[in-house]
């Protein structure tokens, strides 16, 4: 959530810059229910007070018909308020949860077509041939499979095979190694997630949609590790020397992804199932800059590693993720399609997550607290990268002559 200590006091200057990431919403409607709500909460108050008066007098054994009809108005009147102001602040609770961040000053104004490219690695394959697209090269090497998925799950899901399995597991691994070793510790969490977690990640209300539930249970499966870690730590006050705290989690991602998709979008490149790695840092603001910087350098040095070209986008503010005040993405040359596809998206989050999940730390030899700040980056969106892998690699035949680093990936380690 923003500062809506600070939303107050600048009303006009926040509301150009929720503006930035959001223009359909309606700054001027958040600051009414809230004063609504704020002048309810007031009116109970007094009543309550005017009650506990009453009451003292009570107590000294002033009774008479006047006094208890009085008593039996407020009793009744402050029933009415209490359950106005439950019903006010309902919908203002709802309304603030679904305000985007503000984005730092130096995002760019506008949508997908106002990012900006800020470095590239590498150039595109070429290739002697007219290069395949991922999924003509899985009808020779059958890597993975719709049909089967759909047949006992549905469309938009896939069912790895042999090597495609091998592969996804083996990248899995690469990633996770490689955070381990740039100082991410690991964490492999549940894929179920409570109401309160999405809510704490700001996924919740404004993306209910998106993420499939298990109403039994008041459940839900998490749609990124993002998720779970940033409630690792809800309700929990550091020590600054405590921090930064990073994090990598690998975890299977749901998505409802509701909606129809052109030919760009087909085969692995939207899923309702995924896996990928993360990247999740809880750190002070001052930390922030260097941490969101370490992020990218983690998740750029993989690309380099698999031998792939990528370039980094610096997003304008109506294309950032809700919670970012700063996003880049690291999106990945795809020559079967010929064009750039995300697989990374590395988003710096303030204190937007932390406010909700009451996540802050305590400066040596100070009482007050402050929010940490949070930051977020996929490390990497494993499927994706497959297909990047297959259409970067293929040979003339159709077959798949994969990076030597994945020959390096130990699956099981000796003795542990």
């Amino acid at each position: 959530m923003i500062d809506l200590a600070k939303l107050r006091e600048f009303p006009e200057q926040y509301s150009a810059l929720i503006g930035i990431k959001d223009a359909s919403y309606n700054v001027a409607r958040l600051l009414e229910l809230d004063a609504r709500a704020r002048a309810v909460q007031v009116e109970v108050e007094q009543l309550r007070n005017q009650r506990n008066l009453l009451a003292k007098r009570t107590a000294q054994g002033v009774i008479n018909d006047q006094i208890r009809h009085e008593g039996q108005s407020l009793h009744e009147e402050i029933k009415l308020q209490e359950a106005l102001f439950e019903k006010l602040y309902a919908e203002f609770r709802d309304y603030y949860l679904r305000c985007p961040n503000i984005p730092l000053p130096d995002v760019p104004w506008g949508n997908k077509e106002n990012n900006q490219v800020i470095s590239t690695f590498g150039k595109p394959t070429q290739f002697s041939f007219e290069p395949r697209h991922h999924v003509a090269l899985n009808d020779i090497v059958r890597w993975f499979d719709f049909v089967a998925a759909a047949h006992m799950t549905g469309s938009q899901f896939v069912l790895y095979r042999t090597e495609g399995a091998r592969l996804l597991y083996t990248l899995a691994l690469l990633m996770m190694q490689h955070n381990e070793e740039h100082g991410y510790t690991l964490v492999i969490p549940p894929d179920l997630v409570t109401e309160k977690s999405l809510e704490g990640a700001s996924n919740f209300p404004r993306f209910r949609d998106a993420v499939y539930a298990v109403p039994e249970d008041g459940l839900y499966l998490t749609p990124t590790a993002e998720v779970n870690l940033t409630n690792l730590y809800r309700d929990y006050c550091f020590n600054e020397e405590e921090l930064p705290v990073r994090l990598t989690a690998w975890t299977s991602c749901f998505r409802r992804e509701a909606g129809t998709y052109g030919a760009s979008e087909r085969g692995l490149i939207r899923i309702h199932q995924f896996e990928k790695v993360e990247l999740y840092t809880l750190c002070t603001p001052t930390q922030a800059q260097q941490e969101h910087e370490r992020m990218i350098a983690c998740a750029e040095l993989l690309l380099r590693r698999l031998g792939l070209h990528y370039r980094v986008s610096l997003l304008a503010g109506q294309d950032c993720s809700f919670a970012a005040a700063k996003t880049y993405d690291i999106e990945v040359w795809m020559p079967g399609q010929k064009e750039y596809k995300e697989v990374s998206s590395s988003s710096y989050c303030t204190d937007f997550q932390a406010r909700r999940c009451n996540i802050k730390f305590r400066c040596s030899g100070e009482k007050k607290s402050s929010l940490v700040h949070t930051l977020n980056t996929s490390s990497l969106a494993l499927p994706r990268v497959m297909v990047a892998l297959m259409e970067t690699y293929q040979q003339p035949d159709g077959s798949i002559q994969l990076p030597p680093v994945l020959d390096e990936i130990i699956w099981v380690r000796k003795g542990v």
